[in-house]
């Protein structure tokens, strides 16, 4: 067997050095209690002044692998390595630091400096400390990866990555390294090595924790020696840790909206470490993998817009070069950011704690976020997915702008603002990645009510999170219904006053995005079905506003009319997050709820097709009237009893003849329709769905236009019709674009039955998650041939944002003869904007094997899943395994109705897979456990070990844990003959 051998020797003096140091820290701290959470620090202002990192994986086993450790250094010094070149590819990404990750489990354990300690890999040559001067000779931070896992030892047939037998040696005590135990304790000592001959460091960033350090406050005892030095962990929101990372989240919408995928308040400090190739492994495989310029620019800038921070992995060569691709990128970004720098530079996340505008989705397919200077008083709009026409309509959330001027251009820009949004009109000059708008206010919310003439009180609070803490300014603060929905929260504005608006910033403490591939396929906890009323004297309650909100991050605003109250109550009746998401299921927590009284009106250009422009005819009843909330200020009113009572759009222009998207904004009371009328053709009609009378809603339809100008006529066939604010037209959306959508379909995972003719129940629920519409809903599952479903499908004619279409049928397989392998595809089919789309999720049906009497897969939806979490497997039964298991007592999974027919001792079946030593522990009924040791490679290849269980006749349930120590990955139960 190889060994990769260190550079330096051993030296006697040293050791006992290392170790009077950390007894001499290790016995001023011991007995103290645990750090809390240091959210805000002076050692932390560089950091929050940085817009970016960048990420390097780069050790012993950087393409081509090396195995032994002094031939790595020579080839990497041959090579030309420079330490320069680190740095100077940071600063073109405008990043203001760098993560050294070498001493990783995947790359060797290197360590690219000299050390005394042995173990593993060392460099004579000091490539960590050349580094670190180069940085600080430039103006960049250098943080040290740290790896607290052993697991990857052997990934190499015959290269022995750890040597046990010198650490022990060294330490004059036998010291199993393969062990987290031991790997703990040695690099626990790696920790004091660098922190004593680096001086000049800026921290550590730390790849999760490792008992051994908890258990010997390893952190602790890094504050009390480099209290300047950062500390980052990964995935984790470690208190004593200054940032919390968020690693490599994918499969949001869009797919650069890296924040959706967050867990992480403001002000704590968070980071997203993300690769920039779009494929292979983090560190250099041998290949010039892409980089995604879309994507990647488009979390470097929503990442900003959260105040979060862009950790890039990049794939340094052995001689340090990054591959073509990579390097373009750089080159690219150093040009690209240039221009916009102010707006990314000293800003922080705008619609947050700081003030600022309204992020997220906007108008005609738009997206973006907005970054804010301090007081929010300069805030820029960046517009990382245009819209489909030549404006940006976004909520202003009470700021009143006074000018408005393109960032890359320095142009002034044509805007208007009323009725609660700021529109950005006749944009010419679009940047394919981030257009940027610097708008100029006062940093005042105009018309909103101080924080301190409000008072607050809650249907129920935890203790220390009361209902008043909405209204006291303070976004440290935040109100916990205590894990009870429904709740409420009403608003005491102290007399009767006006109110059009309340202004909700929810806390963000989970996930918006429906991370399905991190198994939370609903974990957020934010708000769905709401309702908002009025009172004069707090018994007699009017609803003045009901519907939903999305899971966005960010300010949400509820525009309740014209209201006169002195109570506003919020009842929250349930939040997006699922039951298999426990962490935040029930859960409500709201860091502020601001009530305004009016709308800023600003700017001198006029949006266009605005109802009651004097460029529109007007028939019969149909005049204008004032609305706060609407665009202009006021909306038509008159409408019903048909085309007598109209008002006509001329010069409705479109580049060319087609369909295009054609939305009405109006104000309805009570369910209605709107007729539109194009050219003179038959009329289309349009239903128009009960709300707020005084609050303009959307409707969207197809509709046919001419190359030119066109005449679009609008009434209403209802005895009283609704009224009209404005109308918008712009090309449909892509017909590849789907509305997002959940859809829950159960069983899931491959359901195994017995012999002879067998009943499946399926149930399944699609609900709208986007703020758009659904037309002509079906919901149904196909029978395959053969078999038979009983019950119909499920249909609705709409559905909007966060409803829901459920249903339920039973299927029965041919009678007198055995279940062959079966796919059952539930289907729903709906209509936008008249293209037709299908949504389907299959239900797996197979013979289970003659000799198991019980067999379900981990992620079977009958199961309980605790804190785990559900994974793709593509070899596992079924393509999914349940991973995230073990730790605590909560990271478990469940099987209940595990059922048998006579008493026995039966073999259980694990199938699993791991990477290095773990194991299970298994609990019949809550009985004692037993343990099932197993040992693997790659965590990818599907094993099966068994135990014995003892079962009487009838059902069980097995529950699959480790509450101490993390477990292997499950794929799936089965119980053989007894």
């Amino acid at each position: 067997m190889a060994f990769v051998p260190h550079s330096s020797s051993v030296g006697q003096r040293w050791r006992l050095f290392c170790l009077s140091l950390v007894l001499a820290v290790t016995a001023a701290l011991l007995g103290a209690p645990a750090a809390t959470a240091e959210v805000q620090h002076p050692r932390q202002q560089w950091m929050r002044e940085s817009t970016a990192g960048l990420f390097l994986h780069w050790g012993m086993f950087t393409a081509p692998r090396h195995t032994d450790c002094a031939t790595w250094e020579h080839d990497v010094t041959a090579g030309g390595w420079s330490p320069d070149y680190w740095v100077d590819e940071a600063r073109k990404l405008d990043a203001s630091y760098i993560v050294l990750a070498t001493f990783h489990s995947r790359l060797g354990y290197a360590r690219p400096w000299p050390s005394k300690i042995p173990g593993s890999c060392s460099t004579d040559r000091d490539f960590l400390g050349e580094l670190v001067n180069a940085g600080k000779a430039k103006g960049i931070k250098v943080m040290l990866y740290m790896t607290d896992d052993p697991q990857w030892h052997n990934e190499v047939a015959g290269v022995r990555t750890l040597d046990s037998d010198a650490y022990s040696a060294y330490k004059g005590e036998k010291v199993d390294l393969t062990t987290r135990e031991g790997f703990g304790r040695f690099s626990y000592d790696q920790f004091f090595e660098v922190m004593e001959n680096y001086p000049d460091l800026a921290g550590f960033w730390i790849d999760n924790d490792n008992e051994y350090w908890e258990s010997h406050q390893l952190y602790e005892q890094i504050r009390a020696k480099r209290p300047s030095w950062l500390l980052t962990n990964n995935n984790e929101d470690t208190p004593i840790m200054d940032t919390v990372s968020n690693e490599q989240k994918t499969g949001m919408t869009p797919a650069y909206d890296y924040p959706s995928a967050a867990f992480t308040p403001m002000p704590r400090i968070s980071e997203g470490d993300y690769k920039l190739p779009t494929s292979g492994d983090w560190w250099y495989d041998g290949k010039d993998h892409p980089v995604d310029f879309r994507l990647s620019t488009g979390r470097y800038i929503t990442n900003a817009g959260s105040s979060m921070k862009s950790l890039m992995a990049e794939t340094a060569m052995v001689n340090g070069r990054f591959p073509p691709s990579q390097q373009a990128y750089n080159d690219f970004m150093a040009g690209w950011t240039a221009p916009i720098r102010s707006s990314l530079e000293g800003t922080e996340g705008g619609g947050y704690m700081y003030g600022g505008m309204q992020p997220g989705f906007w108008n005609d397919g738009a997206h973006g976020v907005i970054t804010v200077g301090p007081g929010a008083v300069t805030q820029y709009v960046h517009v990382v997915t245009r819209p489909r026409t030549d404006m940006v309509r976004l909520r202003d959330n009470g700021y009143r702008a006074t000018r408005v001027t393109d960032v890359r251009t320095g142009k002034d820009v044509a805007f208007s603002q009323s009725g609660g949004y700021l529109t950005i009109l006749d944009i010419a000059d679009w940047d394919p990645y981030d257009t940027v708008f610097k708008v100029e206010t006062d940093g005042r919310q105009h018309s909103y009510y101080p924080q301190k003439s409000l008072r607050a009180t809650a249907s129920s609070a935890a203790d220390g999170h009361p209902g008043g803490a909405v209204v006291d300014g303070s976004d440290g603060n935040y109100w916990d219904s205590d894990g009870r929905l429904p709740a409420s929260v009403t608003i005491d504005l102290g007399n009767l006053r006006r109110a059009t608006l309340l202004a909700v910033n929810q806390r963000e403490w989970s996930p918006t995005h429906a991370r399905s591939t991190f198994g939370r396929p609903e974990d957020s906890a934010r708000i769905k079905d709401y309702a908002v009323s009025a009172s004069d004297d707090g018994r007699h309650w009017r609803t003045v506003r009901a519907g939903a909100l999305p899971s966005a991050r960010g300010v949400q605003l509820i525009d309740i009319g014209e209201q006169k109250a002195r109570y506003l109550k919020l009842d929250v009746r349930n939040t997006w997050a699922g039951p298999q998401a426990p962490d935040f299921f029930g859960r409500l927590r709201i860091d502020e709820i601001k009530v305004a009284y009016g709308a800023p009106v600003s700017g001198s250009a006029q949006v266009p097709l605005e109802a009651e422009s004097r460029r529109n005819d007007r028939d019969g009843a149909v005049r204008a009237s004032a609305c706060g909330a609407c665009s202009g200020s006021a909306r038509l009113v008159g409408f019903g009893g048909g085309s007598r009572n109209s008002v006509t759009f001329h010069d409705v222009t479109a580049a060319e003849a087609g369909n295009y998207r054609l939305q009405l904004d109006h104000t309805a009371g009570a369910a209605a329709s709107l007729s539109v009328r194009v050219n003179g053709a038959a009329a289309i009609d349009v239903p128009v769905p009960a709300g707020n009378p005084d609050v303009p809603g959307s409707t969207a339809v197809s509709v046919p236009l001419t190359a030119g100008a066109n005449t679009v006529e609008v009434f209403s066939t209802a005895s009283r019709g609704p009224g009209l604010d404005r109308i918008a037209v712009g090309p449909l959306p892509p017909t590849s674009y789907v509305p997002k959508t959940t859809m829950t379909v159960e069983p899931h995972g491959l359901q195994w039955v017995g012999a002879g003719q067998q009943s499946v129940q399926v149930t399944a629920e699609l609900r709208l998650d986007a703020d758009d519409a659904l037309d002509g809903v079906r919901l149904a599952p196909k029978a395959p041939a053969g078999w038979t479903v009983e019950g119909g499908p499920a249909t609705t004619s709409s559905l909007r944002l966060g409803q829901t279409l459920k249903a339920r049928w039973t299927l029965l397989s041919p009678p007198g003869a055995d279940v062959t392998p079966t796919t059952v595809p539930v289907t729903a089919e709906f209509l936008t904007l008249g293209t037709p789309h299908t949504v389907t999720q299959n239900v797996g049906i197979r013979p289970r094997p003659a000799d198991r009497v019980f067999m379900r897969e981990a992620e079977d939806s009958r199961n309980r899943l605790g804190t785990a979490g559900l994974t793709g497997c593509s070899p596992c039964s079924g393509g999914e395994k349940v991973r995230n298991i073990g730790g605590s007592a909560a990271a478990d999974v469940l099987f209940p109705d595990v059922t048998v027919d006579r008493a026995g001792t039966y073999p259980l079946f694990i199938d699993y897979t791991v990477n290095g030593d773990r194991s299970f522990l298994v609990s019949v009924d809550g009985g004692a456990p037993v343990e099932a040791a197993v040992s693997g490679i790659g965590n990818s290849t599907p094993q099966t070990t068994s135990v014995p269980v003892t079962l009487t006749a009838g059902s069980h349930t097995i529950r699959v844990y480790n509450d101490r120590k993390s477990a292997p990955d499950l794929d799936r139960l089965s119980l053989g003959q007894p």
